[in-house]
């Protein structure tokens, strides 16, 4: 009766070969905006070694959810049907998914509220989105079944994973041993998941290369937000007046994140794009797998330490108890230039695995990097700061110079598929205005 009632909102619509993000998918994501933000802040409380290691077991389980989400969201319009309506349902345990985290990592015998309830939300989130790869199975029974086989072992074994992580510890005699079977819990489902997703294509097909490749570049400018989040946090401006050392640290925050950003949409992005599109069949699955599934996760993961150390830095540029030429302390200069170095890298790999290319000045900027991080210890914050400004925004310029006729050709044919797309989107809504006067576009008056 209860689905009966559902399937009034509309049935569930497949994706077509040449189908865009939908918008609701666009507001599925300002959940995980808010999950990078909280991973980002529960790391900056107290950044060690082990606050780390959590940060990035963390994010790599909650990238794979949205790997998972990507792969649905390839084969089901998200924003039809009654399909928004479970999608809500996974947004809010998503949302206290990301709450719940940093009590996920927190004494074993504080009690296992906090990792129970990351638990339930992610049986809950991914629980929704294997109800629909089943029903994407019932309408495409060859294709569905492979990708719910897929996906369906594997999380129920992640789930009881996680469930042991959250009860198991408190059992262990002595802190430090129960906190190495927590993170060794985690790590075993880090390791099946992706280890998993290794074996063959099935399950990986790509119906729409431009929804993929679109998703994936949407998500990567929502994590680079997190940078510009994370410079203004650290300003601690509110309820005190500008300083030139605050506005020049948000300058280069702007301008280095600016640069990054760049360095992928400029060229890499848009040729990856095309490869994806040339690509079909087994070469294609495995190219969205390898490159978007796996590849932007170092890149990500690159933009939280970048972004933990920017903020670190700023803050103390921006303490007035501070002095102004006073090195940075701890590890946050580390943080900034690795963090840099872990996207450069991401990029790179991406790089290699769509186009097969790899630009000599990426290496000459990540051997910059990794020299600039001693004598960066040993500036000023902002002048550490203006140091790894100088080489991203140094990279770009270079590479503007030196891939400017491919960069140019790239772009017009870009522009020219853009230009097609549109005057054939104007020519179909014209159909509207040549309606008889009254009208409704559907054909009601």
């Amino acid at each position: 009766m209860g689905g009966n009632r559902l399937r009034r909102l509309g049935p569930v619509v497949a994706v077509a070969p040449g189908a865009r993000v939908d918008r609701f998918e666009i507001f599925f994501d300002l959940v995980f905006v808010f999950s990078f933000f909280i991973i980002t802040r529960a790391t900056a409380a107290e950044i060690t070694g082990a606050s780390l290691l959590h940060a990035m077991l963390v994010l790599a389980v909650l990238w794979w959810t949205w790997v998972v989400h990507s792969v649905v969201a390839t084969r089901i319009r998200l924003g039809q049907g009654f399909v928004p309506v479970l999608m809500v349902v996974a947004m809010a345990a998503l949302f206290c998914f990301a709450q719940a985290l940093p009590q996920a990592f927190g004494d074993p015998r504080g009690g296992a509220a906090g990792p129970v309830v990351v638990v339930v939300s992610y049986v809950v989130i991914l629980g929704v989105h294997l109800f629909l790869l089943s029903l994407h199975a019932e309408r495409n029974s060859a294709e569905g079944r492979r990708q719910f086989l897929r996906f369906a072992p594997v999380m129920g074994l992640s789930t009881f994973l996680l469930l042991a992580a959250a009860l198991v510890p408190a059992m262990v005699h002595g802190p430090g041993r129960a906190n190495l079977v927590r993170d060794g819990l985690w790590a075993a489902v880090v390791l099946l998941q992706y280890a998993t997703g290794l074996f063959g294509t099935k399950g990986w097909e790509v119906q729409s290369a431009e929804h993929w490749t679109e998703r994936y570049d949407l998500i990567l400018i929502i994590a680079l937000g997190e940078s510009v989040i994370s410079v203004g946090v650290g300003s601690n401006l509110l309820g005190q007046p500008p300083t030139w050392p605050a506005l020049a640290a948000a300058v280069l925050g702007i301008f280095f994140t600016a640069a990054l950003w760049w360095a992928h949409y400029d060229v890499i992005g848009p040729a990856a794009r095309i490869a994806l599109h040339v690509a079909k069949g087994r070469p294609r699955a495995t190219m969205a797998r390898d490159a978007f599934a796996y590849l932007y996760l170092p890149m990500i993961a690159g933009i939280i330490l970048f972004a933990l150390g920017a903020e670190e830095i700023v803050h103390g540029i921006t303490n007035p108890t501070v002095p102004v030429g006073e090195p940075a302390h701890g590890p946050s200069v580390p943080l900034l230039f690795g963090g840099v170095i872990c996207y450069l890298c991401g990029n790179m790999l991406f790089q290699l695995r769509t186009l097969r290319t790899l630009t000599w000045t990426r290496v000459v900027a990540v051997v910059l990097l990794t020299a600039g991080i001693p004598v960066g210890a040993r500036l000023p914050g902002l002048a550490a700061l203006g140091l790894l400004t100088a080489i991203c925004v140094g990279l770009v310029a270079v590479e503007v110079i030196t891939m400017a006729e491919g960069r140019l050709a790239l772009h017009e044919e870009v522009t020219r598929e853009r230009t097609s797309h549109e005057a054939h989107e104007a020519a179909w809504r014209a159909r509207w205005r040549a309606k008889a006067p009254g009208e409704h576009p559907s054909g009601e008056r």
